[in-house]
């Protein structure tokens, strides 16, 4: 695991640091913004509140993570989440095309890195 990675991904978790990243992931890129894995859990915790029962309960569980993450923000991590997130395999345009999304990735499955973001 790159300790540099690492070191970035615990300032966004607890300082609300972001960073324009570039990740290379298997031959893909995935490019966007670092952000917490608070932000993360609850940002998506937001898209299932208006939903059926089922819906909701996974709302309310990953409220649950979200809270959880900050208490645990200190200790090791496993994950790094960016926002308006978009990754790019090969020459065709990259996925999603458009809209603003959130990405989840084991930092453990980064091959390399650069500073800054990608765009079609």
């Amino acid at each position: 695991m790159d300790d540099v990675l690492v070191t970035f991904v615990k300032a966004a978790n607890n300082h609300d640091f972001s960073l324009d990243i570039t990740l290379n992931i298997k031959g893909a890129l995935v490019s966007g913004t670092t952000i917490s894995a608070e932000e993360y859990l609850d940002g998506i915790s937001h898209k299932f509140e208006e939903g059926n029962d089922v819906s909701q309960a996974i709302s309310e569980k990953l409220a649950e993570a979200s809270e959880s993450a900050k208490e645990e923000s200190n200790g090791d991590v496993s994950f790094i989440h960016l926002k308006n997130a978009q990754v790019f395999n090969g020459d065709s345009e990259p996925t999603p095309s458009d809209g603003e999304f959130q990405w989840r990735g084991k930092i453990d499955e980064v091959d390399g890195f650069f500073l800054g973001r990608i765009s079609s």
